[in-house]
């Protein structure tokens, strides 16, 4: 951040007494900062663009229009410097321990061998191309085959059920289907032909199947093209491959939305917007090229499966010459056995300096009580960074005491708010600000960000909706099949037309930091008074005794509603009398007593998405007695074993005896 603010003087006369100013300009005087974007990092495009951006209103808005760029293009010009360096494209390590290491020659050497292989098995640009994978090497090499051919990518992670898999797919008719037939997760082999097979068979548009042999796979795919052998070629045409120009809003691949309540979003963003966006983001991350002076030797981490937007994020540091460290596996090893310690032990091995994860995953560290000294030499990170939901304070705070050890009791949190949505930050880090456990630093560059109270004006100090009234070019281009683009003007435009509402409770303070309380349609509304479930669990989870929790607000229709907390104690804990008063308690000190629940029950586990976010709308919904098919997916869900508990305390509830499971307090 500090080098593009002396570039920013430099090169353009500009100078900012502060954050709060630079961020003032980059979100008023949109076609300078952008452009200073693409100029700082030299966005190479054999056209020029007409304008930065022509705005009719969001959504109807166009950037760097005339332009042509390729996200794969922008990767490869890395690979003279960063192999004169000695610097890898990626290392990459499974649940058994076995590693991976590729150079960036060899990353451009595979990817366009697979892309020469699409482009003979018919692939044209705009045509899809469907991946079920999970976090290893070859997806991120058949990503950037497609990128530079202009195909676009989707992909799907392999802990989906078909259900969830054929939702998806079935919406963008992909000509050709990448898919692994085994994988290894949480100490155990799982088979994967049969869903292979039953996605072919249920996707008729696929003229041609990839698999990659896992070693896990009970028998061969009959029709399969070997998807290792493809990447051995190496001849005169590989050599001479170059990714293909597109313009600036050709589409680069589809991301998808939960889809716990319904059809998920098939959501479109372009080779452009996301360049630009991943580029001011790296401003944020403060992640560099690993063979620059200023950040030799970067290696970024952050954990994710494939079907969550943070995998993108992780393949989004190749744009900058950044090493990206891969894990594939269960962040805490075997069920039988958890082991909180496995991804640290992974950042050590691997000397990672940029480690990033969900904020269940700290928080689930914190509560295993692991201590980082005696898993691993971890001096290597300076930067952790979290998303997902909300990172409570005395979380954010054990990070601390636990990287004291090795010298950094001020290790910096990176703490990130945004969205699959427009796969971008709303909210970000910067590492010359002050960082308060709980809070996000600042709100990101070129995100006109603001808190509206229901009058539709913008409130300071207080908790109001998450809008962004200024365009930002990595939002959707569109959703696919959604022809008259009504479902996505429906889904972000519909409250305040040409506003972006993003569906969060949002608090900005004076001092330009930010809190994010939950989401706006599980708002708890207590006799008047607001407040986002986030404070409530940050309240309670604190308490050694509680696992993890989920609270619920249920309208009765007569001015008043029933809180309904579902608390899952900690091992060895059950939900007594005295933790229900040790949590009503941390409710009234910490809140106010108002939010203290009218019902505590005793849970299995907190339905979860497999992005880690906790389904607070779904079981509302389920306690006001929506049909389950519509409110949950089982597929789309981290831990769908719990889910007939939650449907029979549903059930129970709506026949008007709270009590009847037994379980229940």
């Amino acid at each position: 951040m500090r080098l593009y603010q002396e570039w920013l003087k430099r090169e353009r006369g500009l100078a900012f007494e502060d954050y709060a100013a630079l961020w003032e300009w980059s979100t008023t005087d949109l076609d300078a900062f952008w452009r200073s974007i693409w100029d700082y990092y030299r966005i190479e495009s054999p056209t020029p663009f007409r304008a930065v951006v022509r705005d009719n209103g969001m959504p109807d808005v166009a950037w760097f229009e005339g332009a042509q760029v390729n996200f794969a293009r922008h990767i490869f010009r890395h690979i003279a410097p960063a192999e004169a360096a000695g610097q890898l494209a990626i290392i990459a390590e499974n649940e058994k321990g076995e590693i991976t290491e590729i150079s960036w020659s060899e990353l451009r050497r595979k990817s366009a061998s697979l892309a020469l292989e699409l482009r003979r098995l018919g692939v044209k640009p705009g045509d899809r191309v469907a991946a079920y994978l999970p976090n290893i090497p070859e997806a991120t090499i058949a990503f950037i085959a497609c990128a530079s051919i202009g195909a676009v990518w989707t992909l799907c992670s392999p802990d989906m059920g078909t259900p969830a898999l054929l939702d998806r797919f079935q919406q963008t008719s992909p000509k050709v289907l990448i898919a692994v037939d085994g994988i290894f997760y949480a100490g155990k082999a799982m088979d994967r032909c049969t869903v292979v097979k039953d996605m072919r068979a249920a996707l008729p548009s696929v003229e041609a199947l990839l698999v990659v042999k896992s070693g896990y796979g009970d028998a061969p795919v009959a029709g399969a093209i070997d998807f290792a052998g493809i990447l051995t070629r190496d001849d005169d045409a590989v050599a001479a491959f170059e990714p293909d120009w597109v313009s600036f809003d050709h589409p680069l691949w589809i991301l998808y939305s939960s889809g716990t309540t319904g059809l998920p979003k098939a959501i479109v963003h372009g080779h452009g917007g996301i360049i630009a966006l991943a580029c001011a983001g790296h401003l944020h991350l403060d992640i560099g090229a690993s063979y620059a002076p200023n950040s030799f030797g970067e290696r970024f981490h952050w954990y994710s499966a494939t079907g969550w937007v943070m995998w993108n994020q992780q393949v989004c540091g190749l744009l900058s010459g950044t090493t990206i460290c891969l894990y594939d596996g269960s962040p805490s090893g075997p069920k039988e056995t958890p082991d909180w310690g496995v991804m640290w032990a992974f950042a050590a091995r691997h000397r990672i300096t940029w480690f990033g994860g969900g904020a269940a995953f700290f928080i689930s560290c914190r509560k295993a009580g692991i201590s980082l000294s005696e898993i691993g030499d971890l001096s290597a990170v300076r930067a952790l960074g979290s998303t997902g939901s909300p990172l409570p304070p005395d979380v954010q705070l054990w990070g601390n005491d636990e990287f004291a050890f090795f010298g950094r009791p001020d290790i910096w949190w990176c703490n990130i708010s945004g969205g699959t949505d427009l796969f971008a930050g709303f909210m970000a880090g910067n590492r010359d600000l002050a960082a308060t456990p709980g809070r996000l630093q600042c709100r990101h560059l070129g995100a006109a960000v603001e808190a509206w109270g229901e009058d539709g004006k913008p409130v300071v100090g207080k908790v109001g909706e998450l809008v962004c009234t200024r365009p930002m070019p990595s939002m959707p281009l569109y959703f696919w099949g959604d022809a008259d683009g009504s479902r996505y003007r429906g889904s972000y435009f519909s409250e305040w037309p040409g506003i972006w509402r993003h569906g969060d409770w949002l608090r900005i303070d004076e001092d330009g930091s930010c809190t994010i309380t939950g989401r706006s349609d599980a708002t708890i509304n207590r006799h008047g008074l607001r407040m986002g479930t986030a404070d409530i669990y940050a309240a309670v989870e604190r308490l050694a005794d509680v696992a993890d929790s989920l609270v619920i607000d249920l309208d009765d229709g007569e001015g008043d509603s029933k809180l309904l907390m579902f608390v899952v104690p900690a091992e060895g804990r059950e939900l007594d009398e005295a933790l229900k008063a040790a949590l009503a308690a941390a409710i009234r000190s910490s809140l106010s007593p108002r939010f203290i629940p009218d019902l505590f029950l005793q849970a299995p586990g907190i339905p979860r998405t497999l992005s880690g976010k906790k389904q607070e709308l779904p079981v509302k919904r389920l306690f006001q007695g929506w049909p389950a098919a519509k409110v949950v997916n089982p597929d789309v869900i981290a831990n769908p074993d719990i889910l007939p508990w939650y449907l029979a305390c549903a059930k129970s509830w709506l026949d008007g005896a709270p009590g009847g499971q037994g379980t229940l307090a």
